[in-house]
């Protein structure tokens, strides 16, 4: 009985600690989804374009988080950029350019195949075949070298080869 005490009194003395570190969290939890943006699309397809783009494009200011995912004020000055384009009917190039031109290859994914991005996208390519390229050598070369590992043979060795040899040469 007395250790249940024991256990509920540290118990209660642990979530009284741990509530000042876990209060402001709760509290600014709700910020969270308040700054969720709300656009009303006329279409179902204007919709799914719209969350679709927004998950393609990263956000400028945070590190490796898309539009969607993101509470920064670019990201939300984006997503409504991205809403009224949607809304003007541009296509989905023109929204792609009109990122890129602003922004550049960051905001993608996926860069675009272009003369500066050609090592981005074959680059590992490359490395691999120089690494399959560096191991065949090298494999070769220590065949090569136990190929070029002569035996050197003693007297009595090189005269019962001479001998060995002779024998051949006669049977033929």
């Amino acid at each position: 009985m007395a250790t249940m005490k024991t256990t509920g009194a540290f118990l209660l003395a642990l979530m009284l600690w741990t509530l000042p570190a876990v209060a402001p969290d709760a509290i600014h939890a709700g910020a969270a989804y308040a700054a969720v943006d709300t656009f009303e699309f006329e279409t179902d397809e204007q919709q799914h374009r719209f969350r679709r783009m927004s998950d393609e494009f990263r956000c400028p200011m945070c590190q490796n988080t898309s539009l969607t995912g993101s509470n920064g004020g670019v990201a939300e000055d984006l997503r409504r950029e991205i809403y009224l384009m949607i809304m003007d009917g541009k296509t989905d190039e023109e929204i792609e350019q009109f990122m890129f031109e602003r922004y550049g290859d960051f905001v993608f994914y996926r860069p675009r195949l272009m003369w500066q991005t050609v090592l981005l996208w074959f680059g590992p390519l490359l490395f691999l075949l120089f690494g399959g390229w560096l191991i065949v050598g090298i494999v070769r070369r220590a065949q090569v070298n136990k190929v070029e590992e002569q035996v050197v043979l003693n007297e009595d060795e090189q005269a019962q080869l001479r001998k060995l040899l002779d024998t051949v040469k006669d049977r033929d």
